[in-house]
C-alpha cells in the first residue's frame, strides 16, 4: 500500500474533501499513525478509515463511539451490531429535542400572542410583560 502525504489536495479528496479530517484526534479515533517526516503519510487503508469517521460524524456518531466501532472492526468482530443500537439512541435524542423544541415553540407562540394583547391594552410592566406574564412551562416528558 503506498504511502503519500496529506498536504495535497488529491489526498484530502480522497479521505472527505475537508481538512479537518486529518486533525491528531480523527486520526487517533481512527487508530491512524501517520508517519511524520515534515508532513503527514497516509496509506490507502488509512484514507479508506478517515473516510469512514466523516460519513460516520454525518450520521451524528461521536468520535468515541466511532472509535468503539473500529476497535471491534480491528478486533475482526462484525459492528453492525453495535452500530444500530448507537443509531437508534441517537433517533430518540433527536424525537425528544424535537419535543423539547415544539413546546419552546408553544410558549413562544403565546408569548407574542400575550405581547400583541399588552400593547394594544396599553399597559404598564416592570420590565416587559411577555415575560412577566409567562406561565411557568410543563417539563417534558423524557
Amino acid at each position: 500500500m503506498p504511502a503519500f502525504g496529506s498536504r495535497s489536495c488529491p489526498q484530502r479528496r480522497r479521505a472527505g474533501g475537508k481538512r479537518d479530517i486529518f486533525r491528531p484526534r480523527r486520526l487517533r479515533a481512527g487508530g491512524i499513525n501517520p508517519v511524520r517526516a515534515g508532513y503527514r503519510l497516509f496509506t490507502d487503508d488509512d484514507i479508506a478509515v478517515l473516510r469512514f469517521i466523516r460519513q460516520a460524524k454525518t450520521l451524528g456518531l461521536t468520535l468515541a463511539e466511532i472509535n468503539d466501532i473500529l476497535s471491534l472492526q480491528h478486533g475482526g468482530a462484525q459492528p453492525c451490531g453495535r452500530v444500530t443500537p448507537l443509531l437508534d439512541t441517537h433517533i430518540d435524542q433527536i424525537d425528544r429535542t424535537r419535543a423539547e423544541l415544539r413546546q419552546l415553540r408553544r410558549a413562544l407562540l403565546t408569548a407574542r400572542r400575550t405581547a400583541d394583547r399588552a400593547r394594544r391594552s396599553g399597559g404598564d410592566a416592570v420590565v416587559c410583560r411577555i415575560i412577566e406574564t409567562r406561565e411557568a412551562p410543563d417539563p417534558v416528558p423524557e
